[in-house]
């Protein structure tokens, strides 16, 4: 039979790379106008596909903010497809909202042109999240098209199948099994051209399940290409039993969709058999990825579910403040940027939009908390602290926060007369001029003293409890700092070793942890795609080669919390390892943990001061449990993966691209189980882990890897060709001061029992504070709006369901209040509160699909996401 060749011109757009997105978006506006004028002028150029992502038009506009008009034309003609991304989104180590609002801003943005093009089409992201069929299924999209990740292991070695995901979701996959630039620069010449497709076409009809084939015609950056019509005169010539034509993609895919047995797959595709992956480039730049996942909590966990709180109460919520933060993030999160494979000066613009981003996000969260505290009805006249809690069901929690008063001694109080106990942890003098320059102006100097307290209060569901500042004499000093070694609580025994691990013994199951927060370290001489070992080197261990760390302890009724300080003294660089020549540098390590006396999770704040290169530093907590897998969070659910990749039997006798190490991405939990107990290690920073050990026992968490190259040649794991381009990054070997963020936690039964993951959304959703004074540098008029001192939008009985967020609708006057199913099994939730009129299912459009009873039992499977409108 007949083999049909859809031709698909396209133009893949890494905004930025080893090079930056000035330099990229001068060529873009080049390459514009040559596509809209060929589209324009020659009716029997029928499609150009641009990307799949709208953030290209932005940056065009920017520059010609005059082709608006010209392109909508073109593409309302459905001649130039765009969409349905903003960018093209990374899938491993962005979290499941920023996904989804990457899809719905592409979406909306394309609406202002016409219809988006509706494939899931992510031809270059480093691997593929499990939960992509489910996530593009809620924008009514039933087509993927993607390149990397796949193998026979995974159950078919077609490239034409359906991948499916949580409550009944399904997509047809078109894989690009040579990637999206097999069509570059098609030659006419005869001989180069037949030699070049010979090899592809074998490739390609292997893989295919009908008569029809993709050839992609575009390449990164490439230009559109003139003359693909004599270049398709000779290949119909060269292969007179082949169709040759231009197309669309979902012209294939609905050609596809009529084929018989299509394979159906389910899970992540994380294999480098033909394609590369890099398994370890979830730990390059660390310091970027952490700013990522802060930024990320910051907008989900706390700024939205607040701007609704807020907006219930009678102020704005700001959609046009916050969906520009989004978009700023969003333009981290192409795969090259998020995976921080670039140059140093693209490094720097990446890290700018994170800063950028997080002050955004920080100042509105504040804009907000003060908004209210503001408005509170009362006739007092004392400062304010308010407490804001931002999950949907009460809680009680111990929080750290700041009085800034000019009192020696006050108390908490609030409207019923009830005192709020503290403890004194530190005290600072604040020059005033710092609080608002008009009080140094009209004279007076007296400063202000900033109490950092702990407190433990008990707050309704989306809401805020409120106390007032009043003056006492009943002096209170700050908490003293002992250099006890050890510590007990409800359960754990502590002990704090020299070596500056921890030596825990678990009351519940009396099984004592050795080497707890132990450093791992080990040359790397990768680049910044992936991590390699230097052969034959011994992981070097802090628990093994530190004598002298220093520990300190203050504790509260609520907390001890913890210092332990050190320096550990490695290797200088790669080739101090290599020829052991005693070149040696420091590693410093101020690491702080808050111990909760009655809880299970231990927080860590660990700030490493790296004089070091060219080496990788782990974090270690061994955990008594052998397991031949680990469960970790992906978007909106858990996932099990092997402690030993299924692919590592094969990887080399099958000639694999890269060897398949069971190093994996996390979102903010990852953790080993029994059927007896669980232990698992929670982050606010950091996503990578491997399971090591013996007995695949302990949980390695990457801090961060040092290296000085973007791409390098025969790696030990990566055997052959660089990845990228062997140009220097030294800002890559992360000399400096860090901080990273992460918990872990022993706890009884498994991970449902446990409900690892409510207690994770907890520990990345801390309450917040804000403290009123009469001072304010930015000063603001009161609005016509009076507020109560205790509020709750909704609370509602804790269930076995992770709230993803809560926000108010884009189009409409209601809540989205988004759910996911983090368990084994299936689980209902009820929406009933007073407040709430009516509950309306919608999908991840935001497009109402359901009415609900508020009172009804909502089902969901096994990491399933639903999306419900609350008015």
């Amino acid at each position: 039979m007949t083999k049909n060749v859809h031709i698909v011109p396209h133009m893949h757009w890494d905004r930025e790379w080893y090079f930056s997105t000035e330099e990229s978006r001068i060529l873009l506006v080049n390459n514009m106008e040559e596509i809209l004028t060929r589209l324009e002028n020659d009716p029997d150029y029928p499609y150009y596909v641009l990307d799949g992502q709208t953030a290209i038009l932005e940056d065009f506009f920017e520059i010609r903010p005059d082709q608006r008009e010209r392109v909508k034309k073109l593409v309302q003609a459905g001649k130039l497809i765009i969409g349905p991304w903003y960018t093209q989104t990374d899938e491993m180590v962005v979290g499941g909202e920023s996904i989804v609002r990457n899809l719905y801003y592409g979406m909306k943005d394309s609406a202002e042109f016409g219809e988006p093009m509706k494939i899931g089409y992510l031809p270059d992201s480093f691997g593929q999240s499990a939960q992509m069929p489910q996530i593009l299924n809620g924008f009514d999209i039933k087509y993927s098209i993607f390149w990397r990740g796949t193998s026979e292991n995974h159950g078919t070695d077609k490239t034409e199948f359906y991948w499916t995901a949580p409550g009944e979701s399904k997509v047809l996959v078109q894989l690009m099994p040579l990637g999206y630039a097999i069509g570059k620069y098609l030659p006419e010449e005869e001989a180069a051209l037949q030699k070049r497709m010979d090899k592809y076409f074998t490739v390609l009809d292997r893989g295919a399940t009908g008569e029809d084939v993709l050839l992609p015609n575009g390449h990164d950056q490439m230009p559109i290409q003139q003359n693909i019509y004599e270049v398709i005169s000779v290949l119909k010539k060269l292969y007179p039993d082949r169709e040759f034509f231009l197309s669309r993609y979902e012209d294939l895919l609905e050609k596809i969709e009529k084929n018989e047995g299509l394979d159906e797959i389910y899970g992540e595709f994380l294999h480098g058999k033909y394609q590369r992956v890099h398994r370890s480039i979830y730990s390059t730049r660390a310091d970027i990825k952490a700013a990522n996942t802060r930024i990320e909590n910051k907008l989900t966990n706390h700024l939205e579910p607040l701007a609704s709180l807020a907006y219930k109460l009678g102020f704005e919520y700001h959609h046009g403040l916050i969906e520009p933060i989004w978009k700023e993030i969003m333009k981290n999160h192409a795969h090259d940027s998020i995976g921080c494979c670039c140059s140093d000066k693209v490094h720097s613009e990446i890290m700018a939009r994170f800063k950028n981003a997080e002050e955004r996000a920080d100042r509105l969260i504040d804009f907000y908390k003060r908004k209210i505290t503001d408005h509170i009805n009362t006739d007092r006249k004392e400062d304010r602290l308010v407490f804001f809690n931002l999950l949907p069901e009460a809680r009680e929690d111990v929080i750290t926060t700041t009085v800034t008063t000019k009192f020696s001694s006050f108390t908490l109080m609030d409207d019923r007369g009830e005192e709020l106990e503290y403890q004194i942890l530190s005290t600072e003098m604040i020059d005033p001029g710092l609080i608002d320059r008009q009080i140094v102006h009209y004279g007076n100097y007296d400063p202000f003293v900033e109490f950092t307290i702990e407190v433990k209060t008990q707050l309704p569901g989306i809401g805020y409890h409120t106390y007032y500042v009043v003056e006492t004499n009943d002096y209170q000093l700050a908490l003293p700092r002992e250099n006890h070694r050890s510590v007990e609580t409800v359960a754990y025994s502590i002990q704090f070793e020299q070596n500056g691990t921890l030596s825990l013994t678990d009351k519940q199951t009396g099984q004592t942890h050795k080497g707890v927060l132990g450093l791992e370290n080990v040359g790397d001489d990768g680049d910044e795609y992936d991590f390699s070992p230097l052969e034959g080197e011994i992981p070097r261990f802090s628990a093994e080669e530190i004598t002298d760390a220093q520990i300190s302890l203050q504790s509260t009724p609520h907390t001890h919390h913890v210092k332990i300080a050190y320096q550990w003294i490695v290797p200088a660089d790669l080739e101090a390892r290599k020829q052991d020549d005693g070149r040696m540098e420091t590693l410093d390590l101020h690491i702080e943990l808050s111990i909760p006396i009655e809880g299970n999770a231990i927080e860590v704040s660990c700030k490493v001061k790296n004089n070091v290169k060219d080496h990788r530093i782990r974090v270690l907590v061994p955990t008594n449990i052998s397991s031949s897998f680990s469960f970790a969070d992906q978007q909106f659910g858990t996932i099990d993966r092997n402690v030993i990749d299924d692919g590592m039997a094969v990887w080399e006798s099958e000639g694999w691209d890269e060897r398949p190490d069971a190093i994996y991405p996390f979102l903010s939990y990852v953790g080993l189980e029994d059927q007896e107990k669980s232990a698992f290690v929670m982050t606010k920073s950091v996503r990578e882990y491997e399971i090591i050990g013996d007995s695949y026992d302990t949980i390695a968490l990457t801090l961060f890897r040092s290296v000085g190259v973007l791409g390098k040649e025969e790696l030990v794991r990566r055997p052959g060709r660089p990845s990228g381009i062997k140009l220097p990054t030294p800002d890559s070997q992360m000399l400096g001061e860090y901080t990273f963020d992460f918990g872990f936690a022993y706890v009884e039964g498994n991970r449902d029992a446990a409900k690892v993951a409510q207690r994770v959304k907890r520990y990345v959703s801390p309450f917040l504070s804000y403290n009123k004074i009469p001072h304010n540098a930015m000063k603001l008029n009161q609005e016509n709006v009076q507020v109560p001192s205790e509020f709750s939008l909704f609370s509602f009985e804790e269930t076995e369901l992770v709230m993803s967020t809560l926000k108010k609708a884009e189009s409409e006057d209601a809540f989205i209040i988004r759910y996911y199913n983090p368990s084994r099994q299936d689980q209902t939730i009820r929406l009933d509160h007073p407040a709430i009129h009516k509950v309306g299912e919608a999908n991840l459009n935001e497009v109402r699909v359901d009415n609900q009873h508020k009172e009804s039992n909502i089902l969901f499977s096994p990491s399933q996401v639903k999306s419900f409108l609350i008015q």
